[in-house]
């Protein structure tokens, strides 16, 4: 299929960025690669694989604790941020406004799929319902490390409500 000016409808614009050259690209594969263990294992012990029973509950606790630690670290980070930048919750754990639409789309990809996996598979592996915590925890340091937010305004320049 080609369009009125011969350009594919489907090829990214030649100056889109590529995934990348974007900031942060370890912590998406840190994403996904998370998700595709905990969805390998998961799937897995739900789907009779006894030999994955204990790897699955061990992959989801590990991922749940990693996931707590990187959830202070993001905070921590955001802040130290807050002093100067304008951070917001849907901007640093969602990246609404603050992060460009592939890094969003990545991120919340791998969340959306941690979490559909943990739904199907916990009556099998009822403890990965806490790996989800994980991916959430890295869009927050995504957004925590790289997320551009505005200058933090005083209170005289907030809208009032």
């Amino acid at each position: 299929m080609s369009t009125t000016n011969g350009a594919d409808p489907v090829a990214p614009s030649p100056d889109a960025p590529r995934l990348g050259d974007l900031p942060g690209v370890r912590i998406l594969s840190a994403s996904w690669l998370s998700t595709a263990a905990f969805t390998a294992t998961a799937v897995g012990d739900r789907v009779g694989v006894d030999a994955l029973e204990l790897p699955a509950t061990l992959t989801a606790l590990a991922l749940f604790a990693a996931g707590f630690v990187v959830w202070l670290i993001a905070f921590a980070r955001a802040v130290g941020r807050s002093r100067t930048d304008e951070i917001t919750l849907s901007g640093l754990f969602f990246l609404v406004g603050s992060a460009p639409r592939p890094i969003q789309v990545q991120l919340l990809g791998s969340l959306a799929v941690a979490v559909v996996v943990a739904g199907a598979t916990a009556s099998a592996a009822p403890f990965g319902v806490l790996e989800p915590v994980f991916p959430l925890a890295l869009v927050g340091l995504w957004g925590a490390r790289h997320g551009e937010f505005g200058p933090r305004r005083t209170p005289a320049e907030r809208p009032r409500r």
